[in-house]
């Protein structure tokens, strides 16, 4: 298990992308894809993981894996700078 756990819902577009190449980038995190995270509603809405518990949403795939590494590496500085 990783620093930064990634929650991916395999229904939602954003498990289209290759978010395990997140893991090579940033060793310290794990991604876990699951059947559903139930939030149903943002699902077909746009695409969204958990980031630690954290809902990161986008209007784009693009725009939304960027606000990922985002929410990753505010995690990642935070945990090191305990």
């Amino acid at each position: 298990m990783g620093i930064v756990v990634v929650e991916v819902c395999t229904n939602n577009l954003i498990s289209m992308l290759d978010l395990e190449q997140l893991e090579e980038e940033y060793p310290e995190i794990a991604v876990m894809r699951t059947d559903c995270l139930n939030f149903c509603g943002m699902c077909r809405a746009r695409p969204y993981a958990m980031v630690n518990g954290n809902k990161i949403f986008a209007k784009t795939l693009e725009e939304c894996l960027l606000l990922i590494k985002q929410a990753i590496e505010a995690e990642l500085k935070e945990f090191y700078e305990i």
